[in-house]
């Protein structure tokens, strides 16, 4: 995953809140609960990027975090709240 990119899904919705962001999935309902301020910059990040790694060395997600965040992104793309995207 942190070689490939990805954007947010054009169905999902961000909303900040003091804990991090809700992600509402206009199509198939889910609301997920982002808790980091910091992931929340990310997955705001992702369709800038060329890739998951770029978008977490932009954010200043140290290095021996970043399987962590990929782990916390598939999530995210298992419940279609972010989607992989041609590589510009």
């Amino acid at each position: 995953m942190l070689d490939e990119a990805w954007a947010v899904s054009p169905s999902v919705a961000l909303r900040p809140e003091p804990f991090g962001a809700l992600a509402y999935h206009f199509g198939n309902r889910k609301l997920t609960f982002l808790k980091r301020p910091e992931l929340v910059a990310v997955v705001e990040s992702l369709a800038a990027h060329a890739d998951v790694r770029s978008a977490l060395l932009a954010c200043g997600v140290p290095t021996e975090q970043h399987t962590a965040y990929a782990a916390a992104l598939a999530g995210l793309a298992a419940t279609d709240m972010i989607r992989k995207r041609e590589a510009a």
